[in-house]
């Protein structure tokens, strides 16, 4: 154990606030902030989409998902790739104790979350979501910031909403408040599964409203508001623009959305990846598990064909994804 790794775990009491300045929680422990390296933003292990009255870790088998998940994580490690970001909510799949057996096979950091998902329209929100005020969810968050998951002992590194397009529902604006005011108490940042620009600008005033800062907002999945001013519009505000459904079939219009915001001189408020893998529970063999690759094999290339240069493919890769998840009050 090196010294710096000796005074995390001796700092890192239960019942804190947030990590040790500099650390970030990982499915492992802590880990450093500027230990992360590459990171990919937004993806996924393991989900399930049978509804929060039904989800459970009895549906599937762990050994057989962590078999199909392990050589996607490993490639990518080859690749460079330092951290994942693993964004599957409470009551859709979440799972700790198979992300930390996948962090130690793999060597990648592996991130996990708190929050609970509002979007389509509301099947993964458990009841008490829809009859308790946003302090008694925030309470629920915080709990699982400071004393971990379940009984995991897993800390969330950053909370995972999600609200649907348009102007926001009741529910959503309580999550939305929710995740503000866990914010404020646990310095976590806030992920949004967003569906498009009109709701990331209803995030937005919400969270001005609770005095939450902007920096701690990540718009997850922007690249389903198809006009770069808006992206412009909220990252000039302060929060993250998160384009993280890099395909194959999406490549160019990702690379048209980042080269609009390096235009705009924004570059240094996006987030990129695939919102890939997706291990789906109850499909035969998991489904179809797609990879976590073409960032690194083909959008990179296509950005520095673009004209991006080695510093701002570095930005975009290691210093943003670092700075969207430090926590702060």
């Amino acid at each position: 154990m090196t010294r710096r790794e000796f005074l995390i775990a001796a700092l890192a009491v239960p019942g804190t606030r947030v990590p040790v300045p500099g650390t970030v929680n990982s499915a492992t422990g802590l880990v450093a902030l500027d230990a992360l390296g590459v990171t990919l933003a937004h993806e996924h292990v393991l989900v399930d989409f049978i509804g929060a009255d039904r989800v459970s870790p009895s549906r599937y088998d762990r050994d057989a998902a962590f078999a199909k998940a392990l050589p996607h994580l490993e490639r990518i490690y080859s690749l460079g790739c330092r951290t994942l970001v693993e964004c599957t909510p409470a009551y859709i799949g979440r799972d700790p104790e198979l992300l930390r057996r996948l962090s130690r096979a793999s060597k990648l950091h592996i991130l996990t979350n708190t929050g609970y998902y509002g979007a389509a329209n509301d099947k993964f929100l458990p009841p008490h979501a829809f009859t308790e005020d946003p302090d008694q969810l925030a309470a629920r968050w915080i709990h699982e910031a400071r004393e971990g998951i379940d009984d995991t002992g897993i800390k969330p590194a950053f909370m995972k909403i999600g609200v649907d397009a348009g102007p926001l529902s009741d529910v959503d604006g309580k999550l939305v408040r929710a995740a503000a005011r866990t914010h404020r108490a646990t310095g976590l940042p806030i992920y949004s599964h967003t569906g498009n620009g009109v709701a990331a600008l209803a995030q937005v005033a919400v969270l001005e409203d609770e005095r939450a800062p902007l920096g701690s907002f990540v718009w997850v999945h922007a690249q389903n508001e198809s006009d770069p001013a808006v992206h412009a519009q909220v990252a000039r505000r302060g929060a993250w623009v998160s384009f993280d459904g890099v395909s194959a079939q999406s490549l160019e219009r990702h690379l048209g959305y980042v080269l609009a915001m390096r235009e705009a001189r924004l570059l240094g408020r996006v987030l990129l990846s695939h919102d890939a893998g997706w291990y789906h529970v109850g499909e035969p063999d998991g489904g179809t598990y797609r990879p976590h690759d073409l960032v690194f094999t083909e959008f990179l290339p296509a950005l520095r064909a673009g004209g991006l240069t080695a510093s701002e493919i570095t930005q975009l890769m290691v210093e943003n994804p670092r700075a969207a998840l430090t926590p702060t009050m």
